[in-house]
């Protein structure tokens, strides 16, 4: 249980912009130190100041509050970099992930997640409208760039690099259920975009 005090709500209505961040950044904190199951609509509304009929209208179940939670609370460290050099960028960018899952605690929630929404329609839609695709999408055009500037060849598939990348991950993570850590990441990217064959074969 998290030590977080319920927002005081004061004189007057606040912009809906502001109650929705409250809203999920409570829920992010929910989310990431007590695990799925404390998101409610009754726990959330207390500690973001707010009321649970917002929530209702804002999202069809707690399961999609969390997914949206999620990528606010992950969107902060998770940013993608182009520094010009598409190795050093993809290293940087799975390192971070690799960290938000084993350091920053969002191993559990992703796995518990991930796990509901092959149940939850409405937060199996959330999980890939609100951060699966975007993050996708992020990928896939840092890997475009390199592509205009020659570092990667121009039939490569983009898709196939991101599977290839997080999708490991996520397959060590919720399949094997077996450790790692940051040490597979280089391996990772140079397997990605140098493969596996002997140089010059």
């Amino acid at each position: 249980m998290t030590d977080v005090t319920p927002v005081r709500r004061g004189r007057g209505r606040r912009p809906a912009a502001e109650v929705r961040g409250a809203v999920l950044a409570a829920a992010g904190r929910i989310l990431l130190h007590d695990g799925m199951q404390a998101i409610t609509f009754d726990r959330v509304a207390a500690e973001a100041g707010s009321s649970k009929t917002t929530l209702y209208k804002w999202w069809p179940s707690p399961g999609a509050l969390a997914a949206e939670a999620y990528f606010a609370q992950s969107r902060r460290v998770l940013d993608f970099p182009d520094t010009g050099d598409v190795r050093a960028d993809l290293i940087a960018q799975l390192r971070a992930f690799v960290r938000w899952l084993k350091d920053d605690g969002a191993e559990k929630p992703v796995s518990e997640l991930i796990g509901a929404a092959q149940m939850d329609p409405s937060l199996a839609r959330a999980w890939s409208e609100s951060y699966a695709l975007p993050r996708r999408d992020l990928a896939r055009e840092r890997l475009r760039v390199a592509q205009r500037q020659g570092q990667l060849r121009t039939d490569a598939d983009l898709d196939i690099i991101v599977d290839h990348l997080w999708g490991a991950c996520y397959h060590r993570l919720l399949v094997l259920k077996v450790p790692f850590d940051e040490s597979i990441v280089e391996p990772l990217v140079d397997h990605a975009l140098y493969g596996a064959a002997p140089r010059g074969a």
